[in-house]
């Protein structure tokens, strides 16, 4: 393993990744860093013993691949389109000595199966582009900011295709989103048969509108059976100190 002042670039910053013990990130204040929703995704998802192969899409610069490793020790693809993401996932991965266990592609994500394999994985993970592209969106000036954040690059219908495709029958595909797109995304599960199993909505603070949607779906499991899991808070009150479930995610303590 490169010493860490060689993995790491003048303009970027390595962070501890939350409160796991050992695991860092790199990233650049620049662009798109590792979220929340990130974080979420990756607790939230359903691993047991016999979970071999993970895939995770849209991967950024891998921090939920980075975050899997201290829940099973199955081996980790991910993909990545945007080369500068990419290359700091994969640096990411070096710095903490996980390149046995985790393996960037740097690639678009639609057609990934015919390289890597169709049918092969147990468990697909995604944090994907929130927003459609029409006549009023708003996109950012950076190019970056815009893919992670919008539909220009890849749509919700052809993450979940390819999710079903990489899938074995009876894998299990895990997913964050905006609940205004939860009807669409339902749909979309079970047009490529992807049966929703588990559902979580994930709130600000209590009295307020659900602002994400954690759901997982089985490919070609049998219909119906939908468990809709207890609301997630995010934050205490009215204030900036986050709930106990989430410090608990997180892997740290409050600070008072």
């Amino acid at each position: 393993m490169m010493e860490k002042e060689k993995l790491v670039k003048d303009y970027e910053v390595l962070n501890d990744l939350l409160g796991y013990a050992g695991l860092q990130i790199i990233q650049d204040p620049g662009r798109f860093n590792f979220s929340l929703d990130s974080t979420l995704l990756a607790h939230f998802v359903k691993i047991n013993k016999h979970s071999q192969r993970f895939m995770d899409l849209c991967t950024g610069n891998a921090p939920i691949p980075l975050m899997l490793t201290t829940r099973t020790p199955a081996l980790i693809d991910a993909v990545e389109l945007q080369i500068a993401s990419a290359d700091q996932a994969m640096r990411s991965v070096e710095l903490n000595g996980l390149k046995e266990q985790i393996t960037i592609y740097q690639r678009d994500l639609i057609g990934v199966h015919t390289k890597l394999g169709r049918g092969i994985y147990d468990v697909v993970t995604c944090n994907p582009p929130y927003f459609k592209v029409g006549p009023e969106s708003n996109l950012n000036k950076s190019d970056a900011l815009t893919m992670a954040r919008h539909e220009v690059a890849v749509t919700l219908a052809e993450i979940v295709c390819e999710a079903a495709l990489l899938l074995r029958v009876g894998g299990h595909f895990a997913m964050v989103h905006r609940p205004d797109r939860l009807v669409e995304i339902v749909e979309t599960f079970k047009k490529y048969r992807l049966e929703p199993k588990r559902l979580r909505f994930v709130y600000p603070r209590l009295g307020k509108e659900a602002n994400g949607v954690l759901i997982e779906g089985v490919l070609g499991g049998a219909a119906g059976g939908l468990r809709l899991e207890s609301p997630l808070i995010v934050y205490e009150g009215a204030g900036a100190n986050y709930t106990a479930e989430i410090l608990a995610i997180f892997n740290l303590k409050q600070q008072f």
